[in-house]
């Protein structure tokens, strides 16, 4: 039986996303497509979990469950077909606090860490605010899409003492589901030159087939030098609950995490975040395939309305995310781009350029998890206006 998924107009509910406009981009009444969350309700039995929780009334300390974890462990185990060991599992508010908490646990101060550019841009500030030192390796254009240069990943690695390297996979922004021997390919570079891996898995659940999502950790012995980090959040629109997952199984590095969450004394989240989070894999599954649906439509509507409308403009296939990646570079300058797009369209986008690589100024990542109205909209605006400026 199909779950209903319904949309929800989120303004004046403190929503990052939209009320927010104001104070990010100087105008409330834009069309919010930038911030990675849905404009979904949450599945149902979400919201009957937590409403039992407060309805009981006391909300003092609280003890999670084993069953939190068994949830996970078992939706793990059904949908990707990797067994996750329960004492390698630790807790963190959301993957970014994860990756900035092992940069500053398993590296030091001048370390290089590698990105493959262009790249979800908190993994930039882990670096950079943590004075580690940046190593860029591009990702390349082959038959209108990315791929990986192992070669230059390679020298990357060996020439710059790399110590870390930051995965996305599924890769924000540029939609990639890596296969098998590509992260293979990555991973065992990585082993062979000593470099810890840390995987950001969270849109592991957002793919469409042919695509499969491969667990890091699934592809090979990597046991000793790869750390996952996943959540509900994407899956299931429940970044507020604050409640993400770090998988290590290598001893010494989960000691070393342990010492240095108890010495900041966050060793845990929220009842609210561990209920949702239980009750999303426990009960979700129905909710999720409807939400891939509407995602999948909205990536092909955009994808054939720009290509006849606008046959120039390069939109990236979208292999998992619900994150687009847009190259209008063939009718906008990088100069022009955000004038257009905020001024013009009024529409909020993350531009390319935040994402770092040479030639991404012209791009825009749009979030497709709304409602279908709300893209045809933005891309009503975007034609329209550029059939005005052309």
């Amino acid at each position: 039986m199909r779950e209903e998924i319904v949309y929800t107009d989120r303004h004046n509910t403190d929503s990052f996303k939209w009320d927010g406009l104001e104070k990010i981009y100087g105008d409330k009444d834009m069309l919010a497509m930038w911030v990675a969350d849905m404009d979904f309700k949450v599945p149902e039995c979400v919201r009957e979990a937590q409403h039992k929780y407060v309805e009981m009334g006391a909300q003092g300390y609280y003890m999670t469950p084993e069953s939190y974890y068994d949830a996970f462990i078992a939706w793990e185990k059904e949908r990707h077909g990797h067994t996750v060991k329960r004492e390698h599992i630790r807790y963190s508010p959301g993957v970014v606090a994860a990756f900035n908490w092992l940069v500053q646990t398993l590296t030091e101060k001048g370390d290089a860490i590698l990105l493959q550019m262009p790249v979800y841009h908190p993994f930039h500030f882990a670096v950079k605010d943590n004075e580690r030192k940046l190593i860029g390796c591009p990702l390349v254009k082959e038959n209108g899409r990315y791929c990986i240069d192992f070669a230059a990943f390679e020298k990357a690695v060996k020439e710059n003492n790399v110590k870390m390297f930051i995965l996305s996979s599924p890769h924000n922004p540029v939609g990639r589901v890596w296969t098998r021997e590509e992260l293979k390919g990555m991973l065992d570079i990585c082993k062979e030159n000593g470099v810890i891996v840390l995987s950001d898995e969270i849109h592991q659940d957002i793919v469409f087939a042919p695509n499969k999502h491969i667990p890091s950790a699934s592809a090979g012995d990597y046991d000793d030098m790869l750390i996952t980090l996943t959540a509900p959040s994407k899956t299931f629109n429940l970044a507020a609950c604050q409640n993400s997952f770090v998988i290590i199984p290598n001893d010494a590095f989960r000691k070393k995490f342990d010492a240095y969450t108890a010495a900041i004394h966050v060793t845990g989240g929220t009842p609210f975040g561990y209920i949702a989070a239980e009750a999303a894999y426990r009960g979700g599954k129905v909710w999720l395939e409807g939400v891939l649906e509407i995602i999948h439509g909205n990536y092909l509507y955009v994808k054939e309305t720009l290509a006849k409308e606008l046959p120039k403009a390069v939109v990236y296939p979208l292999e998992g995310t619900y994150l687009l990646w847009i190259d209008f570079g063939a009718y906008l300058s990088a100069e022009d781009i955000k004038p257009f797009m905020q001024e013009k369209c009024k529409i909020a986008f993350n531009l390319g350029n935040i994402f770092g690589g040479e030639d991404t100024a012209a791009f825009v990542r749009m979030n497709l998890a709304t409602s279908r109205e709300n893209v045809a909209e933005a891309v009503r605006r975007i034609v329209e206006n550029m059939s005005c400026a052309y």
